[in-house]
Parts: C-alpha cells; structure tokens; sequence
C-alpha cells in the first residue's frame, strides 16, 4: 500500500472518530459524570473512596464484556457501562465492596434481561439502586452529599443542559423538573410556607442529578414527544406522592421506576421512532419536528496512484 493511501486511511479514520465524538451524547455524558465524579471527592469530599469507584467501574465492566459474549454482540463497548457505574458512584454508598459490586452487576445485568420490542425497559443505575435498597439496608443514597447552593444547582443545569441537548431529550427533563416544581410551589401554597422552601428544594445537587443524568436515559424513555412529556409529569406525580404522601425517602427513585413499567403502554397509545445511539438528525414530517438516529457510511477509500 502506497504512503497517499495510508495517510489518506488515516485522514478518514480520524474524520470518522472526530465525528462519532461530535455525534454520540455518550462521550460528552461521560465526560460530565467524570468530572462532577472527581469534583465532588476532590472538593465537596464526598463520602467515597477511589476503591469503591474501582470495584464499581471494574464490576460494571466485566458484567457488560461477560453478558455481551453471552448474548453475541459483535462488539465490546464500553460506554453505557461507563455511564451506569460513574452514576452509581455519584448516588450509591454502601460500606461493603461485595454490595457495590452485586449491584454494578444487577445493574448492567438488567439492560440484558429486561427488555421490550429491543429497548431497555429500566433506567440501569435507577433499577440497580432500587432493587438493592429493597434487599438490604446495607447501601443507601444520600441527596444531601451535594448540598443545595446556588452556584452547584447552575453548574448542574449547564453541564446537563449540554448533555440532554445533545441527547434531543431535553424535552423530558424540562417536562419533569417543571412538573415537579409546579408541585413543590402549589404544596408551598397550600401549606402557607414561604417560596424559600421550595427554591431551596430545588436547588438540591442530588434533584439535578436524576433530572439530567437519569430521566433524560434516551434509551428508556418513551418514543414520541408527547409519551416523554407524559412519562415525566407521571414521574414527578409519582415522587411528589411517595415524598409527601407515604414519608419515604427516595421519592424520585421509586416514581421512575414504577413509571418505567408503563413505557411499553405510553408507546403503543403514543408510538415515535425509536431512540439508537451515534448520528442525530431531525425529520420534518408535516411540519412536526421528529427525532431519528441514523447511521451514515462516511465515504469510500479509494486507492491513490
């Protein structure tokens, strides 16, 4: 092979990683979660060792490399796993390694047997977390460790704002955390409290978290705009209730959870096209913007000289 062709092989490769990085919302999520991951030991001095991060991203690993051969994939990829194990190390805690390893496996165990028409029917690290608080009062989940101030709350919406907008699911997160605000401010209302209570409410780290690092899964929600916009305020109702209706922690866990269960259902009476990873574009479809992800073959290599 002459030099022409491989320095043209390698211009292509390189246009080609250039642009799966500019298309896939995985890397930039990643990159995020990493970083909220290193600023919150390096500088709220979360209550997480590196050994637990290593037994959580190494477990998460190996769960997703062993299933994958179980199950054929042609390819190893690494990068939900990587997304499913930095969020269990930003909520989960748990004083034993065997418990954060048994739940990064339930975790990305769960993208492989809980399926519906070839999506996940579960959020991974939600459904990971639930099922082991239910099983163990071992771990838990501590939505004060991020605190509520106003410049983390910003820095939040920003970073996750760039996520779910790459991801085209901006619409669910917007849905939910407007939903749950509407709630929060009519319950003030009612009970006479001031609207410092639910700004404060509002501005808490772990909140932000779920809204725009797990709601906003474009591979667990509904289909269409409208289901996702369904599935949010159900889910908002839902931890409004479990919050303030049952006294229970963990509100927002439970409600998306529960709610998950009924994608299946808001996607036969609201059917969309189906979310897939890498290439973004927009339909226009009767003056409708719809959203679809496509493949598209970057252009032939041919020979030099």
């Amino acid at each position: 092979m002459s030099e022409p062709t491989i320095r043209t092989l390698i211009q292509w490769r390189l246009s080609r990683i250039k642009e799966s990085l500019r298309r896939d919302p995985r890397y930039y999520q990643i990159t995020v979660l990493s970083a909220l991951l290193i600023y919150g030991i390096g500088w709220l001095a979360l209550d997480v060792a590196w050994t637990q991060v290593t037994i959580l991203l190494g477990t998460a690993l190996m769960t997703q490399y062993l299933c994958g051969k179980a199950a054929r994939l042609p390819i190893f990829d690494p990068r939900s796993p990587l997304i499913s194990a930095l969020s269990l190390c930003l909520l989960l805690r748990s004083n034993s390694p065997i418990l954060l390893a048994v739940v990064a496996v339930i975790t990305i165990g769960s993208k492989f047997v809980f399926k519906w028409n070839g999506k996940h029917l579960f959020n991974p690290t939600n459904f990971g977390i639930v099922l082991i608080l239910a099983l163990t009062g071992d771990v838990w989940v501590s939505p004060a460790q991020w605190g509520s101030q106003l410049y983390f709350a910003f820095l939040m919406a920003c970073l996750g704002g760039m996520v779910i907008h790459r991801a085209m699911r901006s619409d669910v997160s917007y849905a939910f955390i407007a939903g749950y605000a509407a709630i929060l401010f009519g319950r003030a209302w009612w009970l006479g409290d001031p609207l410092a209570i639910p700004l404060q409410q509002l501005q808490s780290g772990a909140l932000l978290l779920f809204t725009f690092f797990m709601i906003s899964d474009p591979k667990t929600t509904p289909d269409s705009r409208t289901g996702r916009i369904l599935f949010a305020l159900l889910v908002a109702a839902g931890a409004a209730f479990v919050q303030f209706g049952l006294f229970r922690t963990n509100g927002l866990l439970w409600s998306l959870a529960a709610v998950s269960i009924l994608t299946p259902l808001i996607d036969q009476l609201l059917p969309g096209t189906k979310y897939q990873w890498n290439s973004l574009t927009k339909l226009v479809t009767k003056g409708a913007v719809r959203e679809e992800t496509r493949f598209m073959p970057g252009p032939a290599v041919k020979p030099i000289g």
